[in-house]
């Protein structure tokens, strides 16, 4: 999307950073990168809290059992799994080679069609639901906009959605202060482009916005590789990754001696119903 980057999750960064040496990684390098790293995208990436799903279902005005449902961006299938699981009739619609075939080797009976949110390739009138899971700000809104019109039926619902971290946690607002002095991002601005406005420019779509929040432990290594597999990351080369990852790693069990991390969340959903 030309909305935000996708918001990584903070991570540890070298005391005093280095000066870059080369021009930003563009916006395509980075919705590439993650076909590298599939696999460790699908073994340590969050999932979603269930109460996701009932906001879903609430604001859309109709059950997911038996829904007609695309989620597209689906990238490993996390959220695609979820959906199923529900009782929707899903279809995915990926655009990368990694994760597609990691999709298929762990969901076969889950169809997925290559596809991106620009131009997707779905039928007109066909859908109660479209999704994106951490996936919207990928797309052009100008384009993407009417493409999910285009496909939903009267009355369906578009809901997109970002797992974004909680930075009123201490440890975690620590995490990001070291983030942004590594990589020059500010983690808070990418959470507040999570909004309508960011999400269509142009107004067409009326969203709702909802807040869930929630938690998961997991070992440090687990959430070391959660962050590893963010974008911001992979653009950069393995040493100078490992490197900060490294001394992140001491930062953390500083604060979680027993080598077990909290990761505090705010899932954020925006959801918009087309006109019956």
């Amino acid at each position: 999307m030309t909305t935000h980057p996708s918001a990584p999750h903070p991570t540890g960064a070298e005391t005093t950073p280095k000066p870059p040496t080369t021009e930003p990684p563009t916006r395509s390098a980075r919705a590439h990168s993650f076909n590298t790293a599939a696999a460790q995208y699908a073994a340590n990436r969050p999932s979603y809290p269930p109460a996701l799903f009932d906001a879903v279902e609430a604001l859309a005005g109709r059950p997911l059992p038996g829904s007609r449902v695309a989620d597209i961006g689906a990238g490993t299938g996390i959220a695609t799994a979820l959906l199923q699981a529900r009782g929707a009739n899903v279809i995915a619609v990926e655009p990368g080679d990694g994760m597609a075939a990691r999709f298929r080797s762990t969901l076969p009976a889950i169809p997925i069609i290559r596809g991106t949110g620009d131009d997707l390739p779905l039928a007109d009138a066909s859908l109660d639901l479209v999704t994106y899971a951490q996936a919207w700000h990928w797309t052009d809104p100008a384009r993407s906009v009417p493409e999910a019109l285009r496909v939903l039926r009267p009355g369906g619902a578009l809901a997109l959605w970002w797992n974004t971290d909680a930075l009123d946690v201490p440890w975690i607002a620590e995490a990001a202060a070291r983030t942004e002095r590594h990589f020059g991002i500010d983690v808070a601005a990418e959470k507040r482009n999570v909004n309508a406005r960011a999400a269509d420019p142009t107004g067409r779509l009326d969203f709702t916005r909802r807040t869930v929040r929630w938690s998961r432990r997991i070992p440090v290594d687990t959430h070391l590789a959660n962050i590893g597999s963010h974008s911001v990351f992979l653009v950069h080369d393995e040493e100078h990754t490992a490197a900060f990852l490294a001394e992140e790693r001491e930062h953390l069990l500083k604060t979680f001696p027993d080598g077990v991390v909290e990761e505090v969340y705010e899932v954020v959903l925006l959801l918009a119903k087309t006109p019956a």
